[in-house]
């Protein structure tokens, strides 16, 4: 027999071997443990004898703990697949998780932030050069905040007539090449001049030389948003202002997919409904603001 724990490890396998992200097995794994752990602690560690009803308690379990729809529906999702495989794999005969359904929710609109609140941020980070530069850095090109703790100083190209910004192929990212504008520049310079010197080519380091982290990157990113009054926002709302704008001032929906990093122009598509409705002369590009 083999058993919920076995199943599950045999899940991440299953997952590795399809490629998928190690962020995608982390959570898989992470969701199918929490549903395992539960139904042991009722008893039930045979994939066999695992109903429709216990996953519906489970998923009920977590709703009175806290946890959001959303969150509910991503295990839910979990859940599902995790079942499936255990179909196809031939560990059980009939798929309990069939009958599971989603919770329904309705997904935010994306922040986005007002050419205010813009030069607010801006203006509350002015005596900070290296976090001035972070945040530069994210609202003139819309890298993620985890592409951005991972550029090093060859990744940016500032002396070339057109200066640029590349950024390198890894899990979760899409290799592109994103051009600096004239502010970001500006800001990358001052930043050069006054980073600590050290043989650590990343290029937002600490005072000590060592990496900033994406949680430092975010917790002070975070309390800069406070200092400009800037509510109910968050460090990807950066990004997400920026496709924004970049559609609003008339770059094509491929190109700032392109240089977004999405892998789906449908993505970018979305953001076209957050625009506001403007004639050509109110437009205002990215850079101007």
């Amino acid at each position: 027999m083999v058993s919920l724990s076995d199943a599950r490890q045999q899940f991440i396998g299953h997952l590795k071997g399809k490629s998928r992200s190690s962020a995608t097995i982390l959570a898989y794994g992470k969701d199918i443990e929490q549903l395992v752990d539960h139904l042991k602690k009722e008893g039930v560690t045979d994939p066999l004898e695992v109903t429709t009803d216990q996953m519906k308690d489970f998923m009920a379990k977590l709703a009175k703990e806290g946890y959001t729809h959303k969150s509910i529906s991503r295990k839910t999702n979990s859940t599902k697949t995790f079942f499936k495989f255990l179909k196809i794999s031939g560990i059980i005969e009939s798929d309990p998780a069939t009958a599971l359904e989603h919770p329904t929710f309705e997904n935010k609109p994306p922040r986005i932030l007002t050419k205010l609140e813009y030069r607010a941020l801006r203006d509350a980070a002015r005596g900070d050069i290296r976090m001035s530069a972070i945040i530069e850095l994210l609202l003139q090109t819309g890298v993620r905040i985890g592409e951005l703790s991972k550029i090093t100083t060859p990744d940016i190209n500032l002396e070339e007539e057109n200066p640029t910004l590349y950024i390198r192929p890894t899990e979760g990212s899409v290799e592109r090449t994103i051009p600096l504008n004239k502010p970001a520049v500006e800001i990358l310079k001052k930043y050069l001049e006054i980073r600590p010197k050290t043989q650590n080519k990343t290029l937002f380091i600490t005072k000590t030389g060592r990496p900033l982290l994406v949680r430092n990157i975010r917790t002070a990113i975070d309390r800069y948003f406070k200092l400009a009054g800037i509510s109910g926002t968050k460090v990807n709302d950066l990004r997400h202002t920026w496709v924004t704008h970049q559609l609003a001032s008339g770059i094509s929906l491929t190109l700032v997919s392109k240089m977004a990093g999405h892998k789906r122009v449908s993505t970018t598509e979305r953001y076209l409904q957050y625009i506001p409705q403007r004639t050509t002369e109110d437009k205002v590009k990215l850079e101007e603001l």
